[in-house]
């Protein structure tokens, strides 16, 4: 059963479809994988066994009448603990939040996943609110990194992207609000999909404001555009929501690079200090796509460095979340998190505005850059996964988790759609991730994109592997309370 955690969704669908396993099985597997490797990574804020195998059953059922509900009918699935999941706490990292209030209602993203008959396995962990890159919190404590358990998995979707790492379901949802899909995802050498904004309908809406995505973490582009084909649906209760897609992000995987203008930044023009590990791994993908018949430039957009206009934002936001905190309330924030709505209270209205003006000009120039280049690709981050429980690296110099991921948040500014790829291990064994760019609502060539690195043997990062070698320093058994 082991091996079936090594299977995509795409692959157990077609178990299913064919009778050679069932969703009880698979659902087993995952749960049993979820436990043992939960001591060493502390990816999860709770497991579901019981609640998840009776939904195995029920698809069991469907699978054996030949009536799927839908196109994921007994997949595994978790959500990250800032999304809604009916009938669980949604704690989002933080002693503040009451287990005891209403939780009667499905974000949009998991309703979909409902509709279409995902099993759910349960909630992984987040830092407090979501508002660092990586993923430590006083409620669950620190996430680990798959391939050094003394590295940090990244955030602040780490439980999610350590559970699909480890084969703890192949299938989590994600938010990303500067990067925390796609940080997670490149430190633990998986596929993560930040979508243009609204095409993943979210509600409640965040405090975060536009700057935050609702997107697939999965072992590979093809399960993210089968993960898309569901999500995407819309949803009333999010205003901002796109309409109806066109057609399927699955169907359109399919074409290869040949011909696509690539546009390669492997510094944003000299602003960002790659390691030379990254950079190299980097290049290499991207030469193998000039391979496949990609027409490749050196190219840099002009980003101008919106950091300040990102922390005018950001900050402003995490003071709104804040502002209705009694004192009690406001010691149980994390140190980093009050700093920040601290200065973010004092931030006026006519500097937020001006702040707000940047991503808009921003958003023109990526414009603009997109009618030359069909994709823009990056690294993900300029460094692999350092040490777990620390916002920046040791030494560094940097302040906030913002300093090391300048190749991330402005994506978010922009609304674009963004993915990272793993494209290998540096010598010092951890993951490295490449990022690729669109135009907004041009997902599918994202996707795609991907989908040929992939199809090509450079993406992705031999998984049997690095679980058997996890599991050699795994204590059985769970360490936390189902």
């Amino acid at each position: 059963m082991s091996e079936l955690t090594e299977l995509t969704a795409a692959q157990l669908v077609d178990g299913y479809r064919k009778g050679e396993f069932s969703p009880v099985e698979a659902t087993r597997a995952a749960l049993e994988r979820a436990d043992a490797v939960q001591p060493a990574v502390n990816a999860f804020v709770r497991l579901d066994a019981e609640e998840a195998l009776t939904q195995a059953q029920e698809s069991a059922e469907r699978w054996r009448r030949g009536e799927p509900a839908g196109l994921l009918d007994g997949v595994p699935v978790t959500v990250k603990d800032v999304l809604l999941l009916r009938g669980r706490p949604t704690l989002r990292g933080s002693r503040t939040v009451d287990q005891q209030g209403r939780w009667d209602e499905d974000a949009p993203s998991v309703a979909r996943l409902r509709e279409h008959g995902a099993v759910f396995l349960g909630k992984t962990t987040t830092p407090q609110f979501g508002w660092k890159g990586v993923t430590d919190s006083a409620l669950t404590g620190v996430t680990r990194n798959p391939y050094d358990v003394s590295r940090t998995s990244g955030g602040s979707s780490g439980g999610s992207a350590a559970a699909v790492a480890l084969g703890a379901g192949p299938l989590s949802l994600g938010t990303d609000g500067g990067g925390s899909v796609r940080i997670p995802a490149a430190f633990c050498g998986i596929f993560g999909l930040k979508p243009t904004y609204g095409r993943v309908p979210l509600y409640p809406a965040s405090a975060f404001g536009t700057l935050i995505h609702v997107g697939p973490m999965t072992r590979d582009a093809a399960d993210a555009a089968l993960m898309m084909d569901v999500i995407s649906g819309p949803d009333a209760r999010d205003w901002s929501a796109l309409g109806p897609v066109g057609g399927s992000f699955v169907d359109a995987l399919e074409g290869g690079v040949r011909g696509l203008r690539v546009a390669y930044s492997p510094s944003l023009g000299g602003q960002v200090a790659v390691r030379p590990a990254v950079a190299a791994a980097v290049r290499r993908a991207v030469e193998r796509l000039a391979a496949l018949g990609a027409y490749v430039t050196e190219a840099d957009p002009d980003l101008t460095d919106p950091l300040g206009a990102f922390h005018t934002l950001w900050f402003s936001a995490a003071a709104r979340l804040t502002q209705h905190f009694g004192p009690h309330q406001r010691e149980l924030l994390e140190p980093g998190l009050r700093e920040i709505s601290g200065l973010g209270a004092r931030i006026s209205a006519l500097d937020y505005l001006a702040a707000v003006d940047v991503p808009m000009a921003l958003g023109r120039r990526m414009g603009r850059f997109h009618e030359s280049y069909d994709v823009l690709v990056t690294p993900t981050l300029p460094l692999t996964a350092f040490e777990a429980g620390a916002e920046v690296p040791a030494g560094s110099g940097h302040r906030r988790w913002t300093g090391w991921t300048p190749f991330t948040y402005p994506f978010n500014m922009t609304q674009q759609p963004a993915a990272t790829v793993p494209v290998g291990l540096a010598p010092d064994g951890l993951p490295v991730g490449l990022q690729i760019v669109a135009a907004r609502h041009r997902d599918d060539l994202v996707l795609r994109t991907a989908h040929t690195l992939y199809e090509a043997g450079v993406a992705g990062i031999d998984a049997p592997t690095r679980v058997q070698a996890l599991h050699s320093k795994v204590p059985r058994g769970s360490i936390w309370p189902r």
